[in-house]
Parts: structure tokens; C-alpha cells; sequence
């Protein structure tokens, strides 16, 4: 047997690549090496704009020309990091000889020395994983959790007077609408999408334990946390002034977790519409050319929403685990994170792939109204709310003695198949105002829905 060629061992990098690809932008080892070149330099410019230890202000050309460097960031710089690290043994210390060579290359070498000045590897690595997990968050994950979330709304309004039999505990029960319920969802992850929104998003730069105590040694009269506040917040982030020689991740470990409870909203969504596919409500659309099952041809199997629910839980697994272990570190820093942080993409990605396939399979399905109306046909017997609440609205108005009516509706109901004219036979022997007689007659479980079409409209 000859060997394979190297293969991906994650299936994010292969069969699922194209759903899940512009992660790697931003959640990827080259990703990560990009924002830390973009750290790099725009800390050089930032001490040469102060004028550091004699050095002049860079002038427009040359910071641009920097900057360039970060913009054209592509697979020979890859290639370049991954050589110098084979030397280094180091990560980020091979990103600063990179950025040395840079310098060298547009004649800065007069500023070499200010590159990684005063760091720790971790005053780099932190802020450039806030760029990138910010980054991928705002620019690829949620566009696409959105997506499914306006989808939802678009269900909802358009099937907001769809009426249907709810199952409560998996047996029938009052009815409600199909767009109500999905609108319950969509109302859900709006709610957890602002939150997400809201994430703050830290970075520390104070040196090897979060004193900036080389710092001081090497300039005594300059307001280091000042100028570490600027230059955090120049990148679009959170300044957090107390640290060990990590920022302490619990931003990461927060937004982690609302990704997992939106991942677990979501997988609620996936298990009701398999379940409403396997009571026939909804028709999938089969597609052209497409297999449901190797042997019996008739089959359209619910596959993308199954496809979801496993990838949800193998997303909310790696976060739930990111965010228990990131949060802890022994004394002012251990390692822990730094093998943890390179699977931040691995828990977004599968995330992704659930979103896609949701979204894909909420476009392959077609509401059965016709399933729905045999359905609340068959189950008169769900109105015993209804006529037991109005009984005994009545028996407090005057209009009524009956004793106990939860248990008379309770003894014609429970357990039985009641139809309507049992039920009209019922309501006619109440003693009860007419007005409420009437009202009970003229009900049936499609009109039984309340206020639930009403109620879609609180999706704004």
C-alpha cells in the first residue's frame, strides 16, 4: 500500500474547507503571524512618534512602507516565519527578527533596536490574538449567524398565521403558530447576537509580569501605562492595566461562552425542525440529483440539520473547554493557554459549518399545511383548556355554579379523543352565559392560537 500524499487530519481543512475557509484569514497560525507583524511595527511607530531614546518621528513614506508590509502579508512571509522559527524554536521571536529584516530592507536598521522593545512574548501574542478573534468574530462569524437569524424572521413572518398543534412534553397541547414558534428562536439568538456584539475585547502591554519594570529602568520619566493604554487602544481595543505577565483571558472566556449557549440555542432549532420533518410537517425539497440513503430510494434524509447538531456540539465542546482553561494560570504564567489559544479556530470553524448547514437547510423545506390542519383536526380535545378556563371565568362572574371545573373538563378529556360535536354536545349542556357558550362553540384548535400571530411582530 503506497502512502497518501500529507493530508488534513481536521475535517474544517478538507471536506469542509469551503464553508468554513475565510476563518482562516483570521483564525489561523499565518492569521495569528500577520497580527503580530502588525503589532511589531505599529509599536515601533508609536515609540518613534514619541521620539524614544533619541529616535526621530517616521515621516508619512516610511510608515506607510511598514505598513505595507502587513497589507502584503502573503505566502512568502509565511514561508520566511516558518524558516526562522525552525532556528529560533520561537514563535514570536522569529516575527521580530522578520520585522528586523523589514527594517533592514527599507534602511531603518537606526531603529532595529526598538523593535520587541521592552516586551514579553505575551504583550505581542495577547493583543494579536484580541485583533484576530475580534476580527473573525465581526467580519465572518456573525455575518453568518445573522444570516440564519434573518432567514428565521423571514419564516416567521411569512408563516405567522400558520396554525399548529404544539406538544408539550411530546403530547398535544394548545396550539400555537408555526411562524410564533420560529420566531421564539430568532427572538432567542437576537438576544445572545447583542451580547456578542458587546464583547469588550482586552490587551495588556506591561512587560514580563505586568509591572513595567524594564520599562522604568530604561526610561524613568515616562509615563509607561499612559503610553501602554494608547497603544492598546489605538488597535481597537480594551485596555486592562492589571495583568500578570498575560492578560488574564476572562474577555476570551465570556465571549466563548455566549458562542456556546448561542451553539446550543441553535441545536434546539436543529432538533425541532428534524422533528418537525419526521411528523411530516415540514416537506424537505429534494435535490436534484442528490441520494438520501444508499439503499432505499425514496429517502431525502434530514441531513443538514443533523450535520448541525453535531457540529455544534463539537464547537461548544472546544469552547466550553477554552473558556474553563484559559481563565487559569499558575502564579504570573504558565503555558497552558499558548497550546489552547491554537484551537480558537477549530471551535469558531465548527460553529461555521453548523450555521451554513442550518441556513442551507432552512432554504430546503416547505411547510405542509395540510399536515398541520389533519393534525389540529384530530385533537379537539386540547380546547378542555379553554372551556374549563372560561367556566370558571363564568362561575366568578355570577353566570355559573359548576363546581370544579378543571376537574369535569379533565374527566371528558384526559387520555380520550374528543371531537367536535362531543365537544359542541359539552359546551351546549354548560350552564353558562350565553355569550360565553357562544364563544366556545364557535372555537376549534386552528383558531385556538391566541395572540401568536400578534406576537411575531415582536421581532421588530
Amino acid at each position: 500500500m503506497t502512502s497518501l500524499p500529507p493530508q488534513p487530519l481536521s475535517p474544517l481543512d478538507g471536506r469542509y474547507r469551503s464553508a468554513v475557509g475565510e476563518l482562516g484569514e483570521h483564525l489561523s497560525e499565518a492569521g495569528l503571524n500577520r497580527a503580530r507583524v502588525h503589532v511589531e511595527v505599529e509599536w515601533l511607530i508609536a515609540q518613534t512618534d514619541r521620539g524614544f531614546f533619541g529616535s526621530s518621528p517616521l515621516s508619512d513614506h516610511q510608515k506607510a512602507a511598514l505598513r505595507q508590509v502587513v497589507a502584503d502579508f502573503g505566502q512568502p512571509d509565511i514561508d520566511e516565519l516558518a524558516g526562522l522559527e525552525a532556528t529560533t524554536r520561537h514563535d514570536v521571536k522569529a516575527v521580530e527578527y522578520y520585522v528586523r529584516r523589514r527594517l533592514s530592507d527599507l534602511g531603518l536598521d537606526a531603529i532595529s533596536e526598538l523593535t520587541h522593545f521592552a516586551c514579553t512574548s505575551e504583550d505581542i501574542n495577547n493583543l494579536s490574538y484580541a485583533i484576530t478573534v475580534r476580527d473573525a468574530v465581526r467580519d465572518v462569524w456573525l455575518p453568518k449567524y445573522r444570516g440564519v437569524t434573518e432567514t428565521l424572521e423571514a419564516l416567521a413572518r411569512e408563516h405567522r398565521d400558520a396554525s399548529m398543534l404544539s406538544r408539550t412534553h411530546g403530547q398535544p397541547a394548545t396550539p400555537s403558530t408555526m411562524g410564533k414558534e420560529l420566531a421564539v428562536f430568532a427572538y432567542r439568538l437576537r438576544r445572545i447576537e447583542r451580547q456578542i456584539e458587546a464583547t469588550e475585547y482586552l490587551g495588556k502591554f506591561s512587560g514580563a509580569t505586568g509591572t513595567f519594570s524594564a520599562h522604568v529602568v530604561a526610561a524613568p520619566d515616562v509615563s509607561w501605562p499612559e503610553v501602554s493604554r494608547e497603544f492598546v487602544e489605538s488597535l481597537g481595543l480594551t485596555w486592562n492595566p492589571l495583568t500578570t505577565q498575560i492578560e488574564s483571558h476572562d474577555w476570551q472566556a465570556e465571549l466563548y461562552g455566549k458562542v456556546s449557549h448561542a451553539n446550543r440555542v441553535l441545536h434546539n432549532l436543529a432538533t425541532d425542525i428534524w422533528t418537525y420533518i419526521s411528523l411530516g410537517v415540514f416537506r424537505q425539497i429534494p435535490a436534484p440529483g442528490a441520494t438520501g440513503s444508499s439503499t432505499m430510494p425514496h429517502k431525502v434524509n434530514p441531513i443538514r440539520f443533523e450535520n448541525a447538531e453535531a457540529n455544534l456540539e463539537l464547537s461548544s465542546a472546544v469552547l466550553d473547554s477554552l473558556a474553563a482553561t484559559l481563565v487559569t494560570s499558575r502564579m504570573q504564567r504558565d503555558l497552558t493557554d499558548s497550546s489552547a489559544q491554537r484551537n480558537i479556530g477549530v471551535g469558531f470553524g465548527h460553529s461555521m459549518l453548523a450555521l451554513d448547514n442550518i441556513q442551507r437547510g432552512l432554504g430546503e423545506i416547505d411547510l405542509d399545511l395540510a399536515v398541520l390542519a389533519a393534525d389540529l383536526d384530530g385533537n379537539w380535545e386540547v380546547l378542555g383548556e379553554a372551556i374549563q378556563t372560561v367556566i370558571r371565568a363564568e362561575v366568578v362572574a355570577g353566570r355559573s355554579t359548576i363546581a370544579d371545573p378543571y376537574a369535569m373538563l379533565k374527566e371528558l378529556t384526559r387520555g380520550k379523543r374528543v371531537g367536535a360535536a362531543e365537544l359542541a354536545e359539552f359546551v351546549n349542556g354548560l350552564e353558562i352565559g350565553d355569550d360565553a357558550k357562544q364563544r366556545l362553540l364557535a372555537l376549534t384548535p386552528a383558531t385556538y392560537t391566541g395572540i401568536a400571530s400578534e406576537l411575531v411582530d415582536r421581532l421588530g
